[in-house]
């Protein structure tokens, strides 16, 4: 027996959904998994194989009622700890603007102990790499809309080398050939089967296998209707259904006569040809029926009760049994490795990878930063130097209005890029890689110099074309209210899409419909005093960032100013010059009680609290997320 190998055991396991339509999805299942070999779960769609694979790496919904024994080295296994089990999904989750190489390092410098040395970790990427044999792609990028990149067979490889790279004693992974072609299938699963020569326990969900990939497997676990078929070797699997009446035909792959025989799928389909005449003298019937002439149903009930008294049932029984004899009092693997990575090297991983991405991915900012100059010359160019004159109030203040709303309103363009980001982040929240903090943090870290960038250019555009307050202190703090605007805006956004999750369209019309509502709050189209104050004045217009950018560049530009007071026809002025502080409170209804650098710090402390609400939704959802979308399905089925 394997010292430091994982021994997996599971007797008796039942899984039933819970709720108002209560049904069995698992029924029964007993099995065993075992270092050096690699096991398939092979069956039709909907016959458990993918509820099976989750409960063994607990990962089973929570609607879900379990029942049965799991034992690992001879323990019983409720959750397993960081680096004792990896999980790859049957979706590739990968940054397109990483090479490979980039997405082993940063996963490596975000999992990996503080304590593994540089060259260390060097190493380990290299070995990974190598053993799953992308030596010859490690420069290549993922790929993304932008970019052309690796194959579908390389980045499963590199999903599988990801999880691989803490080195896993267990393996799970649903589906890993799945929209690949025959010769990239092969050669993932055999980059898996030599996986498990080196002593790891492999057990992968396969979906109609060809014949060369069905020979790699070791053992194979069928099911159909929630029920086992057959598990025990692979190979022998041929004789179990040939004692069954049911043996496979010369020169047909096994697994594809196995999925045949048990998949109820299309038994009204059956049924209807069994009878269909082409003409008088053709019958058109269904070859299987005619071997078979029962319902698929049947078959597999005839099917599970032959083997539940076969001789590979019986063997799997003393399998199990001699294996938690000999685990007895082992453990170890349950308690597992807690060993990580520090908060502070995951902050820092974080940030540096998604600066990279954020740099050469150009829908990301550049061309954001790109429609922000565009944009800021169009302004520059309508409001070119608006003057002193009475007229120039109005223009001035439409000009900082559409700074402090419009402007911002346009940072929802980055909305897309983030929700990848996201997806990105659960992928891996899921696997434990890192935090829901450090996540938070890096996001944050990395985002603020592009948005810096963003602000700098057009607000610089905007300023010296429109020719506001001379001076560079006015100046600087226009940009950094700009600046502290367009964060708060991305801030908005990221709160929005921890509520929504993966749905884009809500969250495009969630977050322009809040900031939408706070623009017509923000004492432009109606002034602040004027508002009618339940709801709309108290509390809404001081939760509107809107308020304070407006107020805050309105602050910055008018007091100091004098403004000429109507002209005559002859062009000469009538009566007295308005000083800009008189605008500000006569015409603008802004009190100067609280300074401009009190309103940037409201918004600032706006910013902070947004992406305080980020990390506690997060939090929430991964409690309460799964059950209020259960409980929303529910609903709507009933």
């Amino acid at each position: 027996m394997t010292s430091d190998g994982a021994y997996l055991v599971w007797t008796d396991l039942c899984v039933n959904v819970s709720g108002k339509r209560p049904r069995p999805i698992l029924v029964g299942a007993t099995g065993y998994a075992e270092p050096g070999s690699i096991m398939a779960i092979m069956g039709p769609s909907g016959s458990g194989k993918s509820t099976l694979l989750d409960t063994l790496a607990g990962r089973l919904a929570p609607n879900t009622v379990l029942t049965g024994d799991m034992m690992l080295n001879g323990e019983k296994k409720a959750t397993l700890s960081y680096g004792t089990a990896a999980y790859v999904t049957q979706e590739d989750v990968l940054i397109g603007t990483l090479t490979v190489r980039e997405s082993i390092m940063y996963s490596a410098n975000l999992r990996l102990p503080d304590s593994i040395t540089k060259e260390e970790k060097n190493a380990i990427v290299d070995s990974t790499i190598l053993e799953m044999g992308l030596s010859g792609c490690q420069n290549t990028y993922v790929g993304n809309f932008f970019v052309r990149g690796l194959s579908g067979g390389e980045k499963r490889r590199l999903s599988i080398a990801l999880q691989i790279l803490t080195r896993p004693r267990l393996l799970f992974l649903d589906e890993p050939t799945s929209g690949l072609d025959s010769a990239a299938a092969y050669f993932v699963v055999s980059t898996l089967k030599n996986l498990a020569k080196d002593g790891r326990t492999v057990i992968s969900v396969i979906h109609q296998p060809s014949s060369e990939v069905f020979a790699l497997f070791d053992n194979l676990a069928l099911l159909s209707k929630g029920r086992t078929v057959y598990f025990g070797e692979a190979a022998s699997a041929s004789e179990f259904f040939a004692a069954s009446n049911y043996p496979c035909p010369p020169m047909q792959s096994p697994s594809d006569h196995y999925l045949a025989i048990i998949n109820a799928d299309f038994d009204t389909v059956k049924s209807s040809l069994k009878s269909l005449q082409v003409d008088d003298d053709v019958e058109v019937v269904d070859p299987l029926l005619l071997k078979t002439r029962k319902n698929t149903e049947e078959v597999v009930k005839m099917l599970s009760a032959a083997y539940q008294q076969s001789e590979y049932a019986t063997a799997t029984r003393a399998r199990i049994s001699q294996i938690q004899s000999e685990c007895s009092g082992r453990g170890g693997l349950t308690r597992g490795n807690k060993g990580s990575a520090s908060f502070y090297r995951q902050c820092m991983t974080l940030t540096k990878r998604s600066f990279v991405n954020m740099t050469r991915d150009p829908g990301y900012y550049w061309l954001r930063v790109a429609m922000y100059v565009m944009v800021g010359l169009c302004l520059g160019t309508i409001f070119w130097r608006v003057g002193f004159q009475y007229s120039s109030i109005l223009a001035r203040a439409g000009v900082m209005f559409f700074v402090a709303a419009f402007l911002t309103f346009m940072a929802i363009g980055g909305f897309p890029s983030f929700v990848e980001d996201m997806r990105v982040f659960y992928h891996e929240r899921l696997n434990g890689h890192y935090g829901v903090a450090a996540f938070v943090v890096g996001n944050t870290l990395s985002s603020l110099p592009f948005l810096f960038l963003i602000a700098l250019s057009s607000g610089t555009l905007v300023y010296f074309m429109v020719k506001l307050h001379a001076g560079f202190g006015h100046y600087a703090y226009f940009i950094l209210m700009l600046f502290a605007a367009l964060t708060c805006v991305e801030s908005l956004m990221m709160t929005v899409s921890s509520v929504v999750g993966r749905n884009f369209l809500a969250g495009i019309v969630i977050g322009a419909g809040i900031q939408a509502i706070y623009m017509l709050l923000a004492g432009y189209f109606r002034l602040t005093k004027d508002l009618p104050k339940p709801v709309w004045r108290y509390p809404v217009s001081y939760i509107a960032f809107h308020t304070y950018a407006i107020q805050g560049l309105f602050k910055n530009d008018f007091p100091g100013l004098t403004f000429q007071n109507f002209l005559g026809l002859d062009g000469k002025p009538i009566g007295a010059d308005i000083s800009g502080t008189y605008v500000l409170r006569q015409i603008y209804g802004i009190t100067t009680s609280r300074g401009k650098w009190g309103d940037l710090a409201i918004i600032i402390a706006m910013i902070t609290i947004y992406r305080i609400l980020f990390f506690v939704f997060i939090k929430l959802s991964e409690k309460l997320g799964p059950r209020l979308s259960v409980m929303v399905r529910e609903y709507f089925s009933s």
